[in-house]
């Protein structure tokens, strides 16, 4: 199964500049959790703003580049969507971490949303896509430590698709 897991401004920004716009810690470390000893896929972007390959986690990058050559068994290079089909048919949890294009592209497959909910706006350059409240459920929210390492008000919330296939 795919899930998204995101962290997203008030007004849907998520980047600027091939970078996160802010710095939340404990968002991190759940990002962390979650993500750990799964498989991860992403676009091009997203996989050089991480400089570097995350521990404990398959990394697939869906991109268009008959070029790009990672030379590392942790990583895998897929040039269509229908290449994910293992993934999104899959009993385990796979976790889409972005850019905005490969959210938008994976979101109709997406069985979970994993969204950290910023109760701020940001400029930026790259925005999630609107939310089809018709298609989710929310089954949890969760408030954000806010501190002196935690700057904003935020929360987690879990989407769940409705009539999940």
């Amino acid at each position: 199964m795919l899930s998204i897991i995101v962290a997203k401004a008030k007004n849907n920004i998520i980047g600027k500049d091939n970078q996160l716009i802010w710095h939340i810690p404990e968002d991190l470390k759940r990002f962390k959790t979650l993500t750990s000893n799964h498989t991860i896929i992403m676009g091009r972007k997203t996989f050089e703003s991480l400089g570097r390959i995350l521990p404990n986690r398959k990394h697939i990058i869906l991109c268009n580049d008959a070029e790009m050559h990672i030379d590392d068994e942790r990583v895998e290079i897929v040039d269509d969507i229908s290449k994910l089909n293992s993934y999104i048919h899959s009993e385990e949890e796979n976790f889409v971490i972005g850019g905005a294009t490969i959210y938008r592209l994976l979101m109709p497959y997406a069985s979970k949303m994993y969204i950290t909910e910023i109760n701020q706006e940001f400029e930026g350059d790259v925005s999630f896509p609107t939310i089809n409240m018709e298609e989710w459920n929310i089954t949890d929210v969760e408030d954000g430590l806010k501190d002196e390492k935690n700057p904003y008000d935020y929360k987690y919330v879990t989407y769940v698709r409705k009539n999940n296939k």
